[in-house]
């Protein structure tokens, strides 16, 4: 569930935190950076290990800052698959079981994942499992709050990073090409 990951990465110290020591200064600075974020590909950062190599710190024109390639271990949550984990139920939707584990909550069991038969009881916003025995069937509901157990069957990285405008074409209609629209008239002249 908890690795440790080998990371580089040049850490900026502002010169203002020149009086600390530097291996104190580059392990806030990279906790900043790091905890409570989702690295892509690799997991949700917890904090910091070690620090492996500090190499040279350089100060560059125009920035006041030290700046050190920093090689590193980090502790992340990346669990494994066919791994069981115990989590609760945070809510009940269409779309599956939402779990929490208290500190990641971006997890989902699918409809199709589910101890079968079940089936979403629109009324309740539940999930429910239609459990058999000799007496019968039985309703066994999965309620919010309740803790369970779960198989890690795949994980899926989404990219959040924001994406820029996007670009026209000089000649698409409503563009600055077109006649009588921004200085066009002016510009060829």
């Amino acid at each position: 569930m908890f690795v440790l990951v080998e990371m580089v990465d040049t850490v900026r110290i502002p010169p203002w935190t020149f009086q600390r020591q530097l291996n104190e200064a580059i392990s806030e600075e990279l906790n900043k950076k790091l905890a409570n974020k989702v690295v892509y590909n690799v997991g949700l950062c917890i904090c910091l290990y070690d620090i492996t190599k500090l190499e040279d710190s350089y100060i560059f024109p125009g920035d006041g800052a030290s700046h050190t390639k920093v090689h590193f271990r980090y502790v992340v949550f990346h669990p494994f698959l066919d791994e069981i984990l115990i989590g609760k139920i945070k809510y009940c939707s269409q779309e599956g079981v939402h779990v929490t584990m208290g500190f990641f909550d971006d997890i989902l069991i699918p409809p199709e994942s589910l101890q079968q038969p079940a089936k979403f009881d629109e009324a309740e916003q539940v999930w429910l499992w239609e459990y058999e025995t000799d007496e019968g069937a039985h309703d066994l509901y999965m309620d919010q709050g309740e803790e369970i157990r779960f198989r890690v069957t795949d994980e899926v990285f989404v990219d959040t990073s924001p994406t820029g405008p996007a670009t026209a074409t000089t000649d698409a209609p409503g563009t600055i090409c077109e006649p009588g629209l921004g200085l066009l008239s002016w510009w060829n002249n």
